[in-house]
């Protein structure tokens, strides 16, 4: 795979670049020795003592997921696929995020649970709590591997370092500050991401419209115009037929894999659960939707100049690969051509700040399923809390460890785009969970042997998929181009998790009512459900439900201008 090792291709940073590039670091490490003063227990530790303020989760919220897979891969889908990219922000995010909020959010956080598979052990029991706890420790090891790897291409862009050098370096530095302060080091340092990485990607859409003779110039130079639309996104998913294609996104992207992902994804759901009110917590997810709407302003746009204005991804687009240049390699280029010294070291900070938040996500939320959901409760029993502390700290150390050698497993898997891999991953773990998860919450009839059967089902389903759409295979309808084996692979998981789930829990026996108040919807009375309305949650703009309305209809206008 390139990692932009060729000469002309390194980022020409001079001595203003590597200052500003010091100075964040210096305040990231920083911040993890502030927040260390307040680690006084593995709760402060693994979620922050639940003290943080809305907006503080909320920016985090949508920080933590600002890392490779938004950047590096989302940049990626702009120049290769276009404006249907959208979706993966629009329908295939801002429904999920204010359903999480509204619905998921009063179970997760009123039920006091530490983790999404601690909610897993009270629903259903043990057999599925451990099959979560195990696969989304697995899950968070791989993805935190995927933004060391492009964490990684940056600093070989920068530095020119070998890849092994400029993965453990990235990894070192990540360590140092969530090992200090735990998850406040990594949310705190995530808000102030979120600004640095704003900083960093507004000049490359501004600058490169300037460059292209603004919106309507860019539009004159696409040459596939199919791409300057979101609708039937054929491209994108591989399939040739327009309504299947849209089937295949709503269905697909915008309800299986997109709730699966913010529903269930503990990486996520963790920084809203460590906020301080029951109203704080449902609206995390809520004020992280805003920006996350807006955002492809600044990590698409740039995409599609850049298979335009950069010769050599303008070759690729033609087909020619002679350059050796791939898709993940489009924010160096375009850092490259068209930002000055200075504005190019925000940028670079920028990125790093984007991969370093996104595996900080990701060793935070393992560091804490690692501690209460598989040491605590299947090997260490009933010790001192400082003992849980320490073994936080160690899980720190032994995520990143691991995440380094899965850096690798990215550099080989991820092709010309990254996003392809990343969402082969989430049909594995996300869609399944998420069949389990809606099935559990909104039928009491449905048993813990359901829950661990259901899930592997599904589980083993989209694996299946993944693997006979391979080329290798042969068989000729499955070999979907795009992330159309993605999308068919959550949606067959999802199904199959619901039949299984089903039939299992018409044969077995069910947990009785009284073990499933606060964890089934038509069991938990509404009371537990409400927030506070007084005091630091008072005032209408406060509202979860208001918020929320306010973000899809902003998606529906975006969608009506941009679709």
């Amino acid at each position: 795979m390139s990692v932009l090792a060729e000469a002309d291709l390194r980022l020409d940073a001079g001595p203003i670049d590597y200052a500003l590039l010091v100075i964040y670091f210096v305040v990231v490490l920083g911040i993890g020795v502030m927040a260390r003063r307040s680690v006084s227990s593995s709760l402060d530790f693994l979620l922050s003592g639940r003290s943080l303020p809305a907006w503080v989760t909320g920016l985090a919220f949508i920080s933590a997921n600002l890392g490779a897979l938004e950047l590096m891969g989302m940049t990626a889908n702009g120049a290769q696929y276009g404006m249907a990219t959208v979706h993966y922000y629009w329908i295939g995010a801002i429904p999920a995020m204010v359903f999480l909020g509204l619905v998921m959010m009063p179970f997760y956080y009123g039920s006091k649970v530490r983790s999404v598979p601690e909610f897993m052990l009270r629903r259903f029991g043990k057999p599925a709590h451990l099959v979560n706890a195990i696969s989304f420790a697995v899950a968070q090891v791989l993805i935190a591997g995927i933004n060391l790897f492009a964490l990684a291409v940056i600093i070989d862009a920068l530095l020119g370092w070998p890849l092994p050098v400029s993965i453990v370096v990235a990894a070192m530095v990540v360590l140092a500050y969530t090992a200090l302060g735990g998850l406040s080091a990594a949310i705190y340092n995530e808000v102030l991401q979120f600004f640095v990485i704003v900083a960093a990607l507004a000049p490359l859409t501004i600058v490169g419209l300037i460059k292209v003779g603004g919106w309507q110039g860019l539009v004159q130079k696409v040459t596939d115009q199919e791409q300057l639309s979101a609708w039937p996104a054929t491209e994108l998913t591989g399939i040739n037929s327009p309504v299947w294609s849209v089937v295949g996104l709503v269905f697909g992207l915008g309800f299986v894999l997109s709730f699966g992902y913010w529903t269930t994804n503990f990486a996520e759901v963790q920084r809203a659960m460590s906020a301080k009110s029951m109203s704080a917590a449902k609206r995390t997810p809520i004020i992280g939707a805003y920006p996350k709407a807006l955002i492809p302003a600044i990590i698409i746009i740039p995409g599609i100049i850049a298979a335009v204005i950069v010769p050599e991804m303008a070759q690729l687009k033609a087909g020619d690969t002679s350059s050796g240049v791939v898709y993940n390699n489009v924010l160096p280029l375009l850092m490259r051509d068209l930002l000055p010294n200075g504005i190019l070291g925000i940028a670079i900070t920028g990125l790093l700040a984007s991969f370093m938040a996104g595996v900080a996500a990701n060793v935070s939320s393992f560091n804490t399923v690692f501690t209460y959901d598989l040491w605590q409760d299947y090997i260490k029993k009933d010790r001192p809390d400082e003992y849980y502390l320490r073994v936080g700290r160690l899980a720190t150390v032994g995520a990143c460890v691991l995440a380094i050698g899965t850096a690798f497993i990215a550099a080989a898997l991820g092709g010309s785009n990254i996003m392809d891999y990343i969402q082969a991953l989430f049909s594995f773990f996300n869609a399944p969970l998420f069949a389990t998860f809606i099935v559990g919450m909104f039928w009491k009839r449905m048993t813990p042997t359901a829950g661990w059967v259901g899930l592997l089902a599904g589980t083993f389903t989209a694996m299946f998929i993944y693997a006979i759409s391979e080329p290798s295979f042969g068989i000729k309808w499955l070999e979907l181009p795009g992330q159309g084996a993605s999308f068919l692979g959550a949606g067959l998981a999802f199904v199959v998790d619901v039949v299984v789930s089903v039939a299992v829990s018409l044969v077995t026996r069910p947990k009785p009512d009284s073990e499933l108040v606060g964890l089934v919807y038509s069991l938990t009375p509404k009371a537990d459900r409400s927030h506070s309305t007084t005091g630091e949650d008072a005032g209408w703009y406060r509202s979860p439900a208001l918020l929320g309305g306010g973000v899809l209809a902003l998606t529906t206008v975006l969608y009506v201008i941009f679709g």
